[in-house]
């Protein structure tokens, strides 16, 4: 009852993300009342078979050496005719718990088509039998990794992103301040989408919409529990931590306005601006976390086409 009322109080909510969100709503299950074994072995259970869409030209799944061990990527050619493409270092969503390469499979293709790049996506390791900072660590790996190889899979070492949606949206903006801070890899641009930003749930955003729009302020609780269990001090958990984000590169955040850490994204976004990073910042209003992985919304596949422009808009010239 509580949920039909919020939602009818948001003006802005389109018929297909109401009957979207009632779906997630009531299928997605409740994180809190179960292991990270059992909520991944749910999620794989429900999730549609892989498509391979959009094609590629090639695409490489790959074994480098991680600091844990070894660690999986998957890298995706498009379909583009330059010799040497931008980069961009991938970090998949959820929750820092679950998800792995084929959740978003889809998501890294159309990526890759549509900006024009060969995507690295990294398989790294899952809370909470691997907490902070192994994810980190993993993602700053694989850019590492990719500065040295990418060329041999058609990349340009020379323009590399960072990117991730929700907790890998987090990884990609740490990941960032360590290449910074330990003189690493050189960053062309941070592509942030709906990221987790903090651990902060009295925010705006988590008050008005920390239940009934499928991310909810409870699972959001116990995520962070899985992840930080030792807390979040941390710049390499929390990005504004850190002493200053002066120096960053470039960063295009987009935020979800039904999404309950959208606050901390907005924050985010402008304490980068603050500090002299060029910043290109959109909130989607009357969406919800995650709705750029849901191809089946046309408000998605509309977001897609705008944020790959906004893309090549702090992209240095090529």
């Amino acid at each position: 009852m509580e949920s039909a009322a919020v939602r009818a109080a948001a003006p802005e909510l389109l018929p297909e993300v109401a009957s979207m969100l009632a779906t997630l709503d009531e299928g997605f299950p409740d994180v809190t009342a179960l292991t990270a074994p059992e909520l991944r072995a749910i999620i794989r259970s429900r999730r549609a078979p892989l498509q391979w869409l959009p094609a590629m030209r090639d695409v490489h799944n790959l074994t480098i050496a991680g600091p844990g061990g070894a660690l999986p990527i998957r890298i995706y050619r498009p379909r583009h005719n330059a010799s040497a493409l931008p980069v961009i270092v991938f970090a998949h969503g959820g929750g820092f718990v679950f998800c792995d390469l084929d959740s978003h499979d889809e998501f890294c293709r159309s990526m890759a088509e549509g900006i024009g790049a060969v995507v690295v996506a990294v398989d790294y390791r899952l809370a909470p039998e691997h907490p902070a900072p192994a994810a980190h660590d993993d993602m700053y790996t694989a850019l590492v990794w990719a500065a040295e190889h990418a060329a041999e899979y058609g990349g340009d070492p020379s323009v590399l992103l960072v990117a991730g949606d929700s907790a890998g949206g987090n990884l990609a903006a740490t990941v960032a301040l360590a290449a910074r801070d330990q003189a690493g890899p050189a960053i062309a641009a941070q592509l942030l989408l709906y990221p987790v930003i903090d651990d902060d749930f009295d925010t705006e955003s988590y008050r008005r919409f920390g239940s009934g729009y499928y991310n909810s302020a409870a699972a959001m609780r116990w995520y962070w529990q899985q992840y930080a269990p030792h807390g979040t001090d941390d710049p390499r958990v929390i990005p504004t931590r850190a002493h200053t984000l002066a120096g960053l590169p470039p960063a295009v955040v987009i935020t979800a306005e039904l999404d309950p850490p959208c606050s901390a994204g907005d924050t985010y976004a402008q304490l980068l601006t603050k500090a002299g990073v060029p910043v290109r910042h959109r909130r989607y209003n009357g969406l919800f976390h995650g709705f750029l992985t849901i191809p089946a919304l046309s408000a998605a596949r509309t977001a897609r086409q705008e944020i790959w422009k906004m893309v090549h808009t702090v992209l240095p010239p090529r």
